[in-house]
């Protein structure tokens, strides 16, 4: 059975080099072609997507495309859980997706919640390093204390979630044992 995966969490929260790392399992795993890396598929959702009027659409969308891959490998960085937080802190509204998770259930997706330790220095160090890999990012950074909340809501929406999901807390990166706690979870090891 094809793995279906949805990475969330607070922004520097460090799920790009998780997926990274389960990517790089995956993909040369169920790699079929050789010519293209068609062994798992990586969508990235949210840059100016979420929280906006155009979230809930582009999902059901995206949903489509998961239908249509349903037999491959699929990593998403950020989905509903994110439109909903977003949503909420951005435009004070509330976005129910219900039926989007219900239809993410019959396609055995899970959520895997990556987490921060609530901690300053340890924030401070991941902006500086952001903002080293992407400057732009300058133009929507926050003070620690927001993505601290940010994790906190991300928490209570885990809790509410029908979906089969896992809590990893990235104390420093790279962190091989997350990995390899990750990849038992979904039985790869």
């Amino acid at each position: 059975m094809p793995h279906h995966l949805i990475f969330e969490g607070a922004e520097l929260a460090g799920k790009s080099w998780v997926m990274s790392a389960i990517y790089d399992f995956l993909e040369p795993k169920y790699n079929k072609e050789k010519v293209i890396l068609d062994g798992c598929h990586w969508f990235n959702c949210d840059v100016g997507v979420y929280g906006t009027n155009r979230g809930k659409k582009i999902i059901e969308n995206y949903l489509k495309i998961f239908k249509v891959l349903k037999e491959k490998n699929i990593l998403v960085e950020k989905f509903h859980l994110s439109d909903i937080i977003y949503n909420r802190s951005n435009r004070r509204k509330n976005i129910d997706y219900k039926r989007i998770e219900q239809e993410l259930k019959k396609l055995n997706f899970k959520i895997i919640l990556i987490a921060f330790p609530e901690n300053k220095k340890i924030l401070e160090k991941r902006i500086k390093d952001r903002l080293g890999l992407y400057p732009h990012y300058e133009r929507i950074l926050r003070d620690p204390a927001w993505y601290i909340f940010q994790q906190k809501e991300y928490f209570k929406e885990i809790k509410k979630t029908g979906l089969p999901h896992l809590i990893i807390r990235t104390n420093k990166l790279p962190e091989e044992k997350i990995i390899k706690k990750i990849l038992k979870w979904i039985k790869e090891k």
